[in-house]
This record gives structure tokens, sequence and C-alpha cells, in this order.
């Protein structure tokens, strides 16, 4: 019922169905040709001929192929009762293919079971150092984590470099099992109906300067009176933000959306939502385990944050 913005869909959709098989019934059966029985030898000329003596004639359909196709209806019929095709039924069978993936997901947890039940007495860091666990650590990144952080772990535009051992919510082990395992959604809020483009352009000075990058000595010092009026409440005083409420440090060098000031300016104006799903209903806890110790071995275990730098998975970074 997903599919369908309203319950009527469904039995539209199944009156399609029924009455295109009916249609093609009734197609056949009004073309009885094929029940008669034939003379050998005699065929109906339409009396269409070209270049002299090529004839059309009127043959029948053929018996077998008229049997075929009034099986296929029938077949069809009856596929529509066990299984589900006819709008919202969901057929006698209760079949669905999301449920046919998750068997044979569970069934296939269960055959890998042993391989995993070596690593259940290990802690994080000693599951980082077995190579066994890193091959199948990094298989996991790349069939569950490469789409959106990269084959090398390093992200993108969006989305957190995981290589450079530097994360808002932390790099302890059990920080990073809980953004795997929960995952995690970190929000700017947009500040358009307050700050102007003008002031805007001001603040992302300031940040920049912040970050030790290049700005306007001028600009600045109206930037900064209007960072504190409005950012600091989240980001700090001093930029270093603050990880009890997911805002990002602003300044280190780790930028996730760019330090341009227009990207800047964008996420003052019009705020972020990031989101990184929950992978609890994809992965098993000891897959979580050995993709949690393949991620925090990336950076060597260590964890930038406890230097007072955070990345930007949010706000204006």
């Amino acid at each position: 019922m997903n599919d369908f913005i309203s319950g009527g869909w469904g039995y539209y959709i199944a009156t399609v169905v029924l009455l295109g098989i009916a249609w093609c019934l009734w197609l056949l059966f009004s073309q009885r040709k094929w029940l008669t029985k034939r003379t050998p030898g005699v065929v109906e000329d339409t009396g269409h001929v070209w270049d002299g003596d090529l004839r059309e004639l009127n043959n029948p359909v053929p018996r077998w192929w008229t049997y075929m196709y009034i099986i296929m209806c029938v077949f069809g019929l009856g596929y529509l009762v066990l299984y589900p095709g006819l709008g919202a039924y969901q057929g006698a069978l209760g079949y669905t293919s999301a449920l046919e993936v998750k068997e044979d997901q569970q069934k296939q947890n269960v055959e890998v079971q042993p391989v995993y039940a070596r690593f259940a007495a290990m802690d994080i860091p000693a599951i980082a150092a077995d190579p066994e666990a890193r091959v199948i650590g990094q298989r996991l990144f790349l069939n569950n984590c490469a789409q959106c952080h990269g084959s090398d772990a390093r992200g993108a535009a969006s989305f957190p470099n995981l290589a450079e051992g530097d994360s808002i919510y932390g790099r302890t082990p059990e920080a990073l099992q809980t953004s795997i395992s929960k995952g995690r959604n970190g929000v700017m809020p947009p500040m358009g109906a307050n700050i102007n483009a003008k002031t805007a352009g001001e603040i992302a000075q300031y940040v920049r300067s912040l970050s030790g990058l290049a700005h306007d000595q001028i600009r600045i010092i109206n930037g900064k009176r209007e960072y504190l009026n409005n950012c600091a409440a989240c980001h700090g005083a001093d930029g270093k933000g603050n990880k009890a409420i997911g805002a990002p440090n602003l300044t280190d060098d780790v930028w996730l959306y760019g330090s341009s000031e227009a990207t800047i300016v964008q996420s003052i104006l019009n705020g972020r939502n990031n989101r990184m799903p929950a992978q609890e209903h994809l992965l098993t806890p000891e897959q979580v385990r050995l993709l949690t110790a393949w991620v925090w071995g990336l950076s060597g275990g260590q964890d930038v944050t406890s230097s007072a730098a955070m990345s930007k998975t949010t706000a204006i970074k």
C-alpha cells in the first residue's frame, strides 16, 4: 500500500489487470475458427493479390498457439491469486521480495557466524590489529559505506573523511560504533530570517580567519560581532564547537562543504541537514564491531577530537 497515494489506486490496478486478462480470453474465443473442424487443403482466399500470383490467404490461427495463450491466461490468474500483483492484494501465500531477501540474509548470517565467533571476546583495538578482521572490515565498508564515504574512506562534499582521525562525535570505539549502528543527524538551522546576505558574508570572513584562511581584515570586525550574537551559543565564543550538541569546531582546517565565502554564506542562510543512516537493521552486531574496528584503525586509533579539533559534519563547515 505504500506505493499508492490512496486505497482506490489498488482497486484501479487490480481492475485493469483482470480486465486485460478477460479481454485476451474474449479475443481468443471471438475468433472461433480454431474450434471448427478443418477441411484439409481448403483455405479461404481474402482476394488480395500482389505481383500477379502472390495471394493473401486467411489461414486460421494454429490450435497449439491458441491453447498456449489460454493456458497462459489461466496461469496468470492462478499466479495473481497466490502472489501479489492485484493492487494492494498481498496474495494467498503472503510472499514479498523483501521478506525473501531478509530470510536469505538471516540464513547467510547463520552460515558466517563461525567466522565472527573468534572476534567476540576481542576489544576493538585488538580486532583492528588482526589481519583477517581488517580484510572483513574493509569488505563490509566497501559494500555498505563506500557509496557515500568513497572507496578510500576520504569522503566527499557533505560526506566526512573517515581516514583523517577527525570526528565531531569523537573517534573512540564507542562513539564510532554508535555512529554506525544508530546513525547521526547533524542539523545547522537556517539563519536567513535573522541575517541578511551581507552580514552572512562578514561572518563567513570571520570564520575563515578562525581557520587561518585568507580573510578581509575590515569585514571581520563586524563579522566577529555578529558571530558572537548569532553563532557563539552553539559553536562557542572561541569557535571550537560543542560535541554535546553536535556543533563543529570552526577553528581547524577540516571543511565538509568547502571553505569559500559563498559556501559558508549558503550554510549560514539556508542551514544544513546531514544524515548518517543507521546500519543496525542492515548489519549484525558482529559486523558492526568489525566495521567499527576497521574505521577506527584507519587513523591508527588516533582521536583528533581529543586535541580540540572536530570535523564539520554539519553547520558552517
